[in-house]
């Protein structure tokens, strides 16, 4: 009993018995199925903000641990070990969020295999909070690859006319660098004797000034970074990204940015950086490079797109690289400013693709060049889309540009990267989205009318899309004008990782 009522357990399995429920309902009975998985998600978000009760900020180590042997084959004891610190708690905040929000836009979208839907969803945030919650790789690593699944799926069958390329290239891209991760993760298993990260930890030191030479460390970095740089996705491994966005159903490219490429980024903080400490600093500089390429690329290509979902996919690449930047200053303020950044795009770029679909419900496509003059007919709808787009852009007093200018602030001062111009370089960045972010809002919303707006009776937002948009809106304003609260959950945690560095 005491295993089932430990927060972390519960809150990691609490999605399953909504799922479990879902599956004894007749198919038929879809608004009490809709809400099942509702009422679920928001339970599993109320079993979240306890777990942040019991956090204490202060303290930078594992808390609320729940660890219990598990597999014990021929001397190996694999534990199920969940556990939580300053640097997952935010996204494992962000992750029960989001959730129900995303459940919350499916309402009138999805009307085929509504049941199925709801299981799968249900199934992917038990995969994306046991991936920030467990402290064994062995169990991390079955987290990782179970949340392929109910994601191929959800691309799969409810999105676009190229959903099943989408869901296949997805599959197939984020599986290549899994196994990469797999062989590494075997590696250290054997090596250190264990699967469990603190333990891991401990015995690593010794075992880099004795057996591991720095080349094998350098290997086993890359093959975990492969995994992770795929997921996150950095340029120029993102090929796979735009095309699943595209094709996904509003929901599913919701939870895609704001959680699951985070798993990515997050992969790198916990594992890359804190198990390989010498080949994270030899890296700093050329994942610098590639993050600031990532930056200029994503802006640049952005632009180029004719259809808005893709042009806020592709932003995705551009935005990440900056947290990928932030990280690999390895400095307190670009650390921090990473981590801050990733729980912003989930928010910003989580409300454009929240508004994105709404709009295509009613009209049925997302052309830029058939819209215009948007605002005069939807004003509520014009405005929420102008206050989410002015925070991916990063303007002043919204939560983008707290992450990016102290991300910024990191890069400039990095020893790590031992060089300014990346941090330069990233800057025009900002301008660049400025200019694609706004270019995408003038020709949507303002000018004469276009085509859809002369065919469609088009409505503003109703009741259920407001309460679905606005608690992003509300978190924009406050991580923008008073980020100290988050900075301060993080700060800890941060500071103790990057204490172990040879810096």
């Amino acid at each position: 009993m005491e295993f089932i009522l430990q927060p972390l357990t519960l809150l990691t399995f609490f999605p399953l018995v909504g799922a479990l429920v879902i599956l004894f309902m007749n198919s038929e009975m879809k608004t009490a199925i809709r809400w099942v998985a509702l009422v679920t998600s928001l339970i599993t978000f109320g079993i979240s903000l306890w777990t942040l009760s019991m956090f204490t900020a202060s303290n930078p180590d594992l808390q609320l641990e729940a660890k219990y042997p598990w597999i014990a084959v021929a001397g190996w004891n694999i534990y199920y070990y969940l556990a939580v610190d300053g640097l997952s708690i935010l996204l494992v905040l962000l992750t029960a969020f989001l959730t129900p929000i995303s459940l919350l836009s499916t309402w009138t979208a999805v009307e085929d295999r509504v049941k199925d839907f709801m299981i799968f969803f249900l199934l992917l945030e038990v995969g994306m909070m046991g991936v920030f919650l467990a402290q064994d790789l062995f169990l991390f690593y079955i987290f990782w690859e179970f949340t392929l699944v109910p994601m191929y799926f959800l691309i799969g069958l409810w999105g676009g006319p190229r959903r099943i390329y989408a869901a296949v290239k997805f599959f197939l891209y984020t599986m290549a660098g899994s196994i990469l991760m797999l062989v590494a993760i075997l590696f250290l298993g054997i090596k250190t004797d264990t699967f469990n990260v603190p333990t891991m930890l401990a015995r690593l030191p010794d075992l880099y000034a004795t057996t591991i030479t720095p080349q094998t460390q350098m290997w086993l970095f890359i093959a975990f970074a492969a995994a992770f740089a795929i997921k996150v996705p950095m340029w120029p491994l993102h090929s796979w990204l735009p095309d699943a966005h595209v094709e996904a159903p509003t929901a599913g490219s919701v939870i895609l940015a704001g959680v699951l490429l985070k798993m990515g980024t997050y992969g790198f903080l916990r594992f890359n950086i804190a198990l390989f400490p010498d080949a994270t600093v030899q890296a700093a500089p050329w994942i610098a490079l590639l993050a600031t390429i990532g930056i200029i690329y994503g802006a640049a290509v952005s632009y180029a797109q004719t259809d808005v979902k893709k042009l806020v996919a592709y932003s995705s690449v551009s935005h990440l690289g900056f947290v990928m930047l932030g990280l690999f200053a390895l400095n307190p303020q670009g650390v921090a400013g990473a981590i801050l950044q990733m729980i912003n795009h989930g928010l910003s770029t989580g409300a454009l693709f929240l508004l994105i679909g709404m709009i295509y419900e009613q009209t049925h496509t997302r052309e830029i060049k058939v819209y215009g003059g948007l605002w005069k007919i939807t004003p509520i709808f014009g405005t929420i889309m102008l206050i989410a787009s002015l925070s991916s852009m990063g303007l002043p007093g919204l939560n983008g540009f707290v992450g990016e200018f102290t991300i910024l602030l990191g890069a400039f001062g990095s020893k790590a990267i031992g060089n300014p111009w990346y941090a330069g370089i990233s800057a025009i960045g900002v301008i660049m989205a400025a200019v694609y972010i706004l270019y995408m809002f003038q020709k949507v919303f303002l000018g004469p009318a276009g085509e859809i707006t002369h065919h469609h009776e088009l409505k503003d937002l109703n009741w259920r899309e407001l309460i679905t948009v606005i608690p992003l809106v509300i978190f924009m304003f406050w991580i923008g004008l008073y980020p100290a609260p988050f900075f301060n959950i993080l700060a800890p945690a941060v500071e103790k990782l990057l204490s172990a560095l040879p810096l």
